[in-house]
């Protein structure tokens, strides 16, 4: 199998790629990324999510309503997502419903009633990823523990745990549960302790690699000036570095595996050859 990356959690329908988007495409190709997740985030990007996705080789997209976007969202914006994935639920494209969850690290997000309604949003959009057999992507911020009470209610829906950041023994909980881990950017700080630690001495199966660009910028792209930079698909080759490094093995082996797990858990996105 050659070696390709697979960056299963990057926002690559972001305005802020509107003006170099071919540009964003080529480096992250010639930096060995092929399959690029999109998940959406709002019932009215669901339009955008998926026209980017369509427009190049590789792009594959996930339907679903953010929990830092459920504050603006409307009741029958689940109706509109259930829509979305009957009508596109053929469409190879689609891998997954995503992204949801929640997210209790913005203080007012964790407060009654927004958070009553975050965890009535995610339950809902669980509910549809076992009915249409899709895995999910999840959110998961300073909410481990509530997102498995959740899922466990839920045991055929898995997926990939994005951007994790729980103790040792959540992590294996999700693990149990048949979930992935993403590491990103984060996982690249060495104040990071405790993700480097995960990437180090849980099973090899356990992990997929992502960037959530433009967020989450890798330790190298670490700013001084006022606003963050800009990460892209592209930094993701060096993020399996230090992957591979974490875990004292190839860079190769680190690639071949991490993308075995991506097949794995998002099946819709097929054997690469």
């Amino acid at each position: 199998m050659a070696d390709i990356l697979i960056d299963t959690h990057c926002h690559l329908d972001d305005p802020v790629f509107s003006s170099d988007f071919q540009a964003v495409l080529e480096r992250a190709q010639k930096s060995l990324v092929g399959p690029i997740v999109i998940p959406a985030v709002e019932a009215r990007s669901f339009e955008r999510t998926i026209a980017c996705a369509h427009s190049f080789e590789h792009g594959y997209y996930a339907l679903g309503i953010h929990p830092m976007y459920v504050p603006n969202a409307q009741a029958d914006d689940l109706q509109t997502l259930e829509d979305y994935l009957q009508r596109h639920l053929e469409d190879p494209r689609l891998v997954a419903v995503g992204e949801i969850g929640l997210d209790f690290f913005v203080p007012e997000l964790r407060q009654e009633p927004l958070k009553e309604k975050q965890l009535h949003f995610y339950h809902e959009q669980l509910k549809l990823a076992q009915r249409y057999e899709l895995p999910v992507l999840l959110h998961v911020r300073r909410a481990q523990d509530l997102i498995l009470k959740y899922a466990r209610r839920f045991p055929q829906v898995t997926g990939i745990a994005h951007a994790f950041n729980g103790s040792f023994q959540q992590a294996e909980r999700f693990l149990d549960f048949g979930f992935k881990l993403g590491m990103g950017g984060a996982m690249t700080y060495t104040r990071a302790r405790q993700i480097r630690r995960l990437a180090t001495e849980l099973p090899i199966g356990s992990f997929v690699l992502e960037t959530d660009a433009p967020d989450i910028p890798p330790a190298w792209l670490e700013s001084t000036q006022d606003q963050a930079p800009r990460n892209e698909p592209y930094h993701l080759q060096q993020i399996a570095q230090v992957f591979a490094q974490l875990r004292q093995i190839s860079i190769t082996e680190a690639i071949q595996q991490t993308t075995l797990n991506a097949q794995e858990i998002l099946p819709r996105l097929g054997v690469l050859s």
